[in-house]
């Protein structure tokens, strides 16, 4: 992946090609290093980069 494509507003699924395991797998990741608890049905909302900096910034307050 070039990382000039991670920007906020693209899609994990869309632009970036990760498939359902790959979500899963990144959310795992940000509760790790994030040190926050992400419920199933707002893991399912968490669709871009700019929505996961969102959520994480909401909880890290």
């Amino acid at each position: 992946m070039n990382p000039e494509q991670v920007t906020p507003t693209a899609s994990f699924i869309e632009d970036l090609g990760a498939d359902s395991l790959d979500t899963v797998e990144l959310v795992m990741a940000f509760e790790e290093e994030f040190s926050v608890e992400v419920p199933d049905e707002d893991a399912e909302k968490l669709q871009t980069v700019g929505d996961v900096i969102r959520y994480i910034e909401e909880r890290a307050k």
